[in-house]
């Protein structure tokens, strides 16, 4: 019989491959593109499970066009957010932030208040500034998770300047941020979070590599040489045991084929195993999301869109 080979797993893009430190990915913002139609470039939301969607294809020239079909789809819970700091940004470094002058109780048990805020945006000048964020916290005490809210860097829209994004920061300063007000249905999406952990692992799992030889010496779940004699080294290329798993990673252009209140769609977000009911804002994406239930993820807008997947159409009809 021939002999069964299988290609490596495991890319050596990926190094060192060792536990991420912190749940919450930082998201370089700049490189998304802008849209002036739009304010927020992304959003807050935990990963409540998958189910499979029964929907019509609206897709052109798709085999499927105008057919019922069955896809595979992640349910995220998105409670809405709050914008609890403004950061601005001269020459690519922070050089001053703004703080909410009315922060949540909750944020006591993240981080350390200051008593007052000093600074207020009407002394602000805008063109002492190149660029400016926001540090938003989701409101996950509305959901069955947690108390203490996550925060993270979210960047704005490309409204006209420097000025347009800090006049949008005010009018939107202590209002709740929805992710109807973010997203739309049928756009696409990028999924920025950390993979499920597995621990400390053996070569054989972490690279796949093949079992040797049942009267190996030294071992059959190992690789057979770490390194040749010269260079004497053993580089970072040889398969070895170590840590597996809880690492960021991303998922570029995921089809958003249903978003709203659990109210707009009653089956199918309750009890939903490992997690309960979708008491907030939700979003249903094509496909799996990396990490497991209950796991922050950084929802933003496309960074790369493909034609292929731009052209996907789903029209949801139920959740099963």
């Amino acid at each position: 019989m021939p002999r069964r080979k299988a290609p490596r797993k495991g890319s050596l893009q990926f190094w060192p491959r060792k536990r991420a430190e912190k749940f919450l990915p930082s998201v370089n913002w700049k490189i998304i593109p802008s849209d002036s139609s739009k304010g927020f470039k992304g959003i807050i939301g935990y990963k409540a499970g998958m189910a499979s969607a029964y929907v019509k294809d609206n897709t052109p020239d798709s085999r499927t066009k105008d057919k019922r079909i069955t896809i595979p789809v992640t349910i995220i819970e998105c409670p809405k957010m709050k914008i609890f700091s403004a950061r601005f940004y001269k020459n690519k470094k922070v050089a001053k932030e703004i703080l909410n002058n009315n922060p949540e109780k909750e944020l006591k048990k993240k981080i350390k208040l200051p008593k007052k805020t000093s600074e207020k945006f009407e002394k602000i000048n805008s063109e002492d500034y190149d660029d400016v964020t926001i540090i938003a916290y989701s409101q996950v005490k509305k959901t069955n998770l947690k108390k203490k809210p996550d925060l993270t860097e979210i960047g704005l829209h490309d409204k006209g300047g420097v000025k347009e994004k800090i006049d949008f920061i005010k009018e939107n300063l202590g209002k709740e941020i929805s992710v109807t007000d973010i997203f739309d249905n049928n756009q696409l999406v990028d999924l920025r979070g950390i993979t499920r952990g597995k621990g400390f692992q053996g070569p054989l799992k972490r690279f796949g590599l093949s079992l040797k030889s049942h009267k190996s010496e030294k071992g059959r779940r190992r690789p057979g040489s770490l390194a040749p004699w010269h260079p004497a080294r053993v580089t970072f290329r040889t398969a070895m045991a170590g840590q597996m798993g809880m690492h960021t990673r991303i998922h570029y252009n995921q089809t958003l084929i249903s978003l709203g209140k659990p109210q707009d769609l009653k089956k199918g977000l309750t009890g939903i195993k490992g997690y309960g009911d979708i008491k907030t804002d939700y979003i249903i994406v094509t496909g799996s999301v990396q990490g497991p239930s209950k796991r922050q993820v950084i929802i933003t807008s496309p960074l790369r869109e493909s034609k292929k997947q731009t052209k996907k159409n789903y029209e949801l009809i139920e959740l099963r």
